[in-house]
């Protein structure tokens, strides 16, 4: 049976705050989930009750815009940790390049990535198996595949059908073969229909507690 709780994202950064870092100095938080899922709009929530605790907001980096495009949706991994995971577990700042969907190529201005006590990654895949060792949260947000569909189409215009279809093709795939969900330390409904403050709280499905 499947038990569904609403919960404060302000109770969420506490806990995350008082995980123990494991990208060097970093906490590293995970939110992945299918395309439309409402991942997006839960790390920057999130981020931003982190932001009300004290100090900076956190940086959020959205590996939407390190893809080389369609054809690289779980290969841009290397991208990644050269750009930012390496120099931030090392305790610098790190930068990458954000790739323009509209242009087909990365953009030349850096966008920085300081070496924060936390860092929120948000995208599909940012939780697989292999950076597990390195994360202290893991969030997985689903949707009804309807409405992702929909809400996907609503965003980018009906010409990216045929791209979407085969992403979700992958997506279902690889969190199959990954158990990204069963992995997950939190799981959360991106779709909820109860009533409440969707700013201050998310509706959590539920929870796997990582170990300290």
């Amino acid at each position: 049976m499947v038990v569904a709780v609403f919960e404060a994202y302000a109770g969420l950064a506490r806990r995350v705050l008082a995980r123990p870092a494991r990208l060097g100095r970093t906490r590293l938080v995970a939110v992945d989930g299918p395309s439309g899922a409402g991942k997006t709009v839960f790390a920057a929530r999130l981020a931003d009750a982190l932001a009300r605790l004290g100090g900076d907001r956190p940086p959020v980096v959205n590996t939407d815009d390190l893809l080389d495009g369609w054809d690289d949706q779980f290969t841009f991994w290397p991208r990644l940790e050269e750009s930012v995971l390496a120099p931030v577990r090392a305790g610098r700042a790190g930068a990458y390049h954000r790739y323009s969907w509209v242009r087909r190529r990365f953009l030349p201005c850096p966008v920085p990535v300081p070496a924060a006590p936390v860092l929120i990654l948000e995208g599909v895949s940012v939780a697989r198996a292999a950076a597990d060792p390195e994360l202290s949260l893991a969030v997985f947000v689903t949707a009804p595949a309807a409405l992702r569909l929909d809400r996907a189409v609503a965003r980018d215009g009906p010409a990216i059908l045929p791209e979407l279809r085969r992403w979700h093709d992958g997506e279902r795939a690889h969190f199959a073969a990954d158990q990204t969900e069963a992995r997950a330390d939190l799981i959360v409904d991106g779709a909820p229909t109860l009533p409440h403050d969707t700013a201050r709280y998310y509706l959590r499905l539920s929870c796997h507690p990582r170990p300290a």
